[in-house]
């Protein structure tokens, strides 16, 4: 088997709602998606999508990742995708680095191979759980009353996860995550999200003013230095998501203790082929996870459960997922869907969605 063409599409992604990272320091109306059709010689053909969250969020745009392809193209038509590791070091020897710009190819090539070996991407994995996995609301608000608005929204479509944004103002931090926890019900996952947003300052206010509440914060200061620096002043659990980028990343978290959670997300770490080595390393070390695409439809959602499905029940807290946060729908409701804040494993082979061709219109590109 062999690849023989990679058409490229670009679809926006409209938000129902504004949404606001730190406070309001970030905002984001639509998402710029990447999606990537592989054909084979023997008639199997793959999708994948890549959707960074903007450009201003993290090193990763829409543009960038329809450059990366031009790039790699040459370097992977007429290889087995069902060879992955071969595609992913092609990948890594034609584009140093740009591991975003990977992720949609690679998703892509798992696709052909679970088709190919007729099993869904978790099982082909190792095995893949079918205890639905929750979803983590995303609360991108500013003050305590929108807050309450936004969790009740998602409360209605079922969900019983919620990662909360703040960052940015320590007083306001305070009493939003205060808030939070008096109307937080039974059994729901609650994650207070700061994305880089404090200082190694604001991030110990905040966290010694909230110790009695024995909350959970994501990536509460922007490297892992700053991390490093204020573990041994607070006692709060830490996740860890903008700053896990690469396995060194992950080994450097595990070996030195900097968090008790990784927030795996796949198109910023290059794929399911390099998440699951993370993976592997946090479930030796004990360390739990929430996995995440970045943005995306349904495609980016599908691939993030197959991830979540081999990780242990115990193991893994929540898959964040976009679909609920968008006005299209790219796939024609198929797809693992919300239900009652859940996604189910899909059954079918390999990734088991695929978008409706008609709707994408025509590629931007095409290397064969």
């Amino acid at each position: 088997m062999k690849i023989t063409r990679i058409s490229v599409f670009q679809v926006n992604l409209p938000l129902e709602h504004p949404y606001w990272l730190s406070g309001g320091r970030l905002k984001f109306e639509m998402l710029d998606a990447t999606l990537v059709k592989v054909e084979t010689d023997t008639g199997f053909v793959g999708w994948g999508e890549g959707t960074p969250w903007g450009h201003t969020y993290v090193p990763a745009h829409g543009p960038g990742i329809r450059a990366g392809i031009e790039t790699m193209a040459p370097f992977i038509i007429g290889l087995d995708p069902r060879k992955i590791l071969d595609v992913e070091r092609a990948m890594d020897l034609a584009l140093p680095g740009h591991l975003y710009a990977k992720s949609p190819i690679d998703m892509a090539c798992w696709d052909i191979a679970g088709q190919a070996a007729g099993l869904p991407i978790a099982d082909l994995m190792g095995g893949g759980s079918r205890t639905p996995r929750a979803i983590a609301s995303s609360v991108g608000a500013k003050t305590v009353e929108e807050t309450r608005a936004v969790i009740d929204r998602y409360r209605q479509r079922g969900y019983v996860a919620h990662s909360v944004k703040i960052g940015g103002d320590v007083a306001r931090d305070i009493a939003r995550i205060r808030d939070v926890e008096d109307i937080r019900r039974n059994g729901e996952i609650v994650l207070y999200d700061v994305n880089r947003g404090w200082t190694r300052q604001q991030a110990l206010r905040v966290m010694s003013a909230t110790e009695d509440l024995n909350v959970m914060f994501e990536q509460p200061c922007e490297t892992l230095d700053d991390i490093a620096a204020i573990a041994g002043k607070h006692a709060a659990p830490v996740s860890v998501d903008e700053a896990l980028v690469t396995l060194q990343d992950a080994t450097r978290i595990a070996r030195d203790g900097l968090a008790e959670v990784f927030g795996i997300k796949l198109n910023r770490v290059g794929g399911l082929t390099k998440a699951a080595r993370m993976r592997d390393v946090a479930l030796a070390h004990g360390i739990d996870m929430f996995v995440m695409a970045t943005g995306g439809s349904v495609l980016a959602d599908a691939e993030a459960l197959h991830l979540a499905a081999t990780i242990p029940d115990s193991n893994c807290h929540a898959v964040w997922a976009c679909q609920d946060m968008l006005t299209v729908d790219i796939a024609g409701g198929r797809g693992p869907r919300n239900v009652d804040g859940h996604l189910h494993l899909p059954e079918e082979a390999g990734l088991g969605v695929r978008p409706d061709e008609d709707a994408l219109g025509d590629p931007v590109a095409v290397y064969a």
